[in-house]
């Protein structure tokens, strides 16, 4: 991991309670996220997500576990794989037992990771604001959201065209069904730049 976001990591990790030596998952954790194919879900992906906690670190009410779930949350990332996310938070609950911390900091950070699922409904404010930073995108400026489609694409360059087509129309669509995109005042300020986003995304797709 580079020095800043493995410092990060460690003093994140002793946040949470770890005893033990965090750096060396820090440098596993750098080399998943920075494995050739992950256009989108890569380490600026994990800096920006970073970033937007940062901004909305006082609406947590466990900062230390949210904060090490992203560090986890797209650790594992295999588009041709359906459990990225529970094999992102078993390698987290194996690290952070490792170092020491205590079971229930561990079980938050997992619940924040599972969170992450698409057909998850996440009830707890921590899981909630954990999915709001992760699908920040959505709402970001029409250059970053274009730039954060193509990138997904490129991630499912294995499926052709009228699948990913079909496929991504439904995955957007499935936002714009939700009353609400994002779920805490946290990250409200997001929701209507993203419905234009996301309505422009299926337009154009539709139109292939």
């Amino acid at each position: 991991m580079s020095a800043g976001l493995l410092g990060r990591y460690e003093s994140a990790c002793a946040d949470l309670g770890c005893v033990g030596p965090a750096a060396s998952v820090g440098e596993k954790l750098l080399a998943a996220w920075s494995e050739p194919g992950r256009a989108y879900h890569g380490v600026s992906h994990l800096e920006a997500c970073l970033a937007r906690f940062d901004e909305v670190r006082e609406f947590a009410d466990r900062p230390d576990a949210v904060e090490l779930a992203l560090f986890f949350h797209d650790a594992i990332y295999d588009t041709r794989a359906v459990d990225n996310e529970a094999r992102s938070a078993a390698w987290a609950r194996e690290a952070l037992i490792a170092g020491g911390a205590p079971g229930e900091a561990i079980d938050r950070v997992v619940a924040c990771i599972m969170a992450t699922r698409l057909s998850a409904e996440p009830v707890d404010p921590d899981a909630r604001l954990m999915v709001d930073i992760d699908r920040a995108i959505l709402g970001a400026d029409r250059e970053e959201f274009d730039a954060y489609e193509r990138g997904v694409r490129e991630e499912y360059a294995w499926v052709d065209e009228e699948h990913y087509v079909t496929a991504r129309i439904g995955v957007l669509e499935r936002f714009l069904a939700q009353r609400k995109i994002f779920k805490t005042p946290a990250c409200a300020r997001f929701e209507g730049a993203a419905r234009a986003n996301i309505a422009r995304s299926v337009a154009t797709l539709g139109a292939r």
